[in-house]
C-alpha cells in the first residue's frame, strides 16, 4: 500500500541536502544486534518461516531478503527478518509490481495539481500529453491504461525524453516517488547509493532498480536498519520507515522542547522547515536561548544534525532533555511516534503515521509468534 508522509511530498532537492548529510554521518552505522549472530542456514530458515502462506517464488524472496541484509553487513536475526516481512506485507502484500485500481484517474488528478502548483496551464499540459509516444499510443492513452506504478513511471520517462526541453522543464515531475514491494522513496535510495554504492549491476539506474524485488528489498532494509536510533521498540523503526529516519527520536525531542518552552508544538519529527521560514521548533528553542546558554546560530547548527546520530550528542539535545526532566521530575521518552497526517494520490481515507506504525507492528508481532 502506497503511503506518503507530508515530508515525502517535497521535491527531490529538499531531500538531497538532508539525506547526504545523514548518510555521510551514518554510512558506517549499524543497528544493535538484537540477538546473537545467526548462521546462513538459520537465517534462511527464519525468512522461509516468516513469509506468509501463498507467497509465490518463495525461494526468490528468501534469496533477496537474505542478501539485502548480508551484503550490507546487517544481521538477519529473527526480529529483523520479521520487521522486514511486516513492512513488505503492509506495503505491497508481496506483489513486486502490484496493480493499483483507478491509477489512471488518480494520475490525472496529480498531473493537474502539479501543473497548477507550477503555474503551467492545464490545457497546455493535456495538449502535450496527446503527442504520440514511442509505443505508438499517445501519452494520455498510456496514462489512462496504466495499471501499475511502473506503467505510469515509464510513461513519464518516455514523455520527458520525447518532449523538447523535457528534462529541463519536467525533471522532478515523476509522480512515482516510492517504488517496489517495500515502497522505498527514490530520493532516499539515490542518496544512500551515493555514499554506499549499490552492489549490483543495474539496467538503467537506481530509481528503476527500485521497481525490482532485489532493489526495493535492499534499499528498504537499509532504510529500516542502516542507522542507530535510540529505540528499544521496533514500533519506532516502523514509524521512521514512513516518516524518515530518526523522526521518532526527533518527535520526542520536540515534546521535550514544548515542555520547557511552555508552547504547543506538533511533534512531527521535522526539526527544520523545508521552506525558507523558521520552523516552530526552532522558534521555541530561540525563546530558550538564555536558559540553554546557546546562540541562535548554535541552535540552528545543532538542528541541522537532526537527521544524524550525532544530534543526540549535541549540547542542544542534552540540555533540552535535562531541563525538561528537571521540570517533569521524571525521565522522558527518547522516542515517540510522529504526529503526521498521510497524503497521497492513492489514499482514499484519512491515515496517519501512527496508524501505519501500529499496523506494521501488529504484523511484526504475529510474525514473531510463528
Amino acid at each position: 500500500m502506497f503511503l506518503v508522509a507530508r515530508r515525502y511530498k517535497t521535491l527531490r532537492k529538499l531531500w538531497t541536502a538532508g539525506l547526504l548529510t545523514l548518510l555521510a554521518g551514518c554510512a558506517s552505522e549499524r543497528p544493535p544486534e538484537n540477538g546473537s549472530a545467526v548462521t546462513p542456514e538459520e537465517a534462511r530458515a527464519f525468512i522461509e518461516r516468516a513469509l506468509p502462506s501463498g507467497v509465490s517464488d518463495r525461494a526468490g524472496w528468501v534469496d533477496d531478503i537474505y542478501s539485502g541484509f548480508t551484503v550490507q553487513g546487517l544481521q538477519p536475526t529473527r526480529q529483523n527478518v520479521c520487521a522486514t516481512v511486516a513492512v513488505i506485507a503492509q506495503e505491497s502484500n508481496f506483489q513486486v509490481n502490484p496493480v493499483v485500481p483507478g491509477l489512471g484517474t488518480k494520475a490525472w488528478k496529480e498531473i493537474d495539481a502539479r501543473a497548477e502548483h507550477a503555474g503551467v496551464p492545464r490545457m497546455l499540459v493535456h495538449a502535450a500529453l496527446e503527442v504520440r509516444s514511442p509505443t505508438g499510443r499517445t501519452f494520455g492513452e498510456r496514462i489512462d491504461s496504466a495499471r501499475t506504478e511502473k506503467d505510469l513511471s515509464d510513461v513519464y520517462e518516455d514523455f520527458v525524453g520525447a518532449v523538447p526541453l523535457g528534462q529541463r522543464l519536467f525533471a522532478d515531475w515523476n509522480p512515482i516517488r516510492t517504488r517496489g514491494p517495500m515502497q522505498v522513496n527514490v530520493a532516499f535510495a539515490e542518496s544512500y547509493a551515493s555514499v554506499r554504492p549499490y552492489p549490483y549491476a543495474t539496467r538503467n539506474n537506481v530509481a528503476d532498480e527500485l521497481f525490482t524485488r532485489r532493489g526495493s528489498v535492499y534499499f528498504g532494509i537499509a532504510h529500516l536498519f542502516a542507522y542507530q536510533p535510540p529505540y528499544d521498540d521496533y514500533l519506532y523503526r516502523f514509524a521512521d520507515f514512513n516518516a524518515g529516519q530518526y523522526a521518532s527520536r526527533n518527535a520526542a525531542f520536540q515534546n521535550a522542547v514544548s515542555r520547557v518552552a511552555g508552547v504547543p508544538l506538533v511533534t512531527d519529527g521535522a526539526l527544520l522547515s523545508h521552506e525558507s521560514d523558521v520552523s516552530n521548533t526552532e522558534l521555541a528553542l530561540r525563546m530558550l536561548a538564555g536558559r540553554l546558554d546557546m546562540s541562535g546560530s548554535a541552535i540552528h547548527s545543532a538542528l541541522e544534525q537532526g537527521k544524524t546520530k550525532e544530534f543526540e550528542r549535541t549540547r542542544l539535545y542534552q540540555k533540552v532533555f535535562a531541563l525538561a526532566e528537571r521540570a517533569a521530575k521524571r525521565p522522558l521518552p527518547r522516542a515517540t511516534v510522529p504526529v503526521i497526517k498521510l497524503h497521497g494520490p492513492k489514499l482514499t481515507r484519512a491515515l496517519t503515521t501512527s496508524w501505519y506504525a501500529h499496523r506494521v507492528d501488529g504484523r511484526f508481532e504475529r510474525c514473531l509468534a510463528k
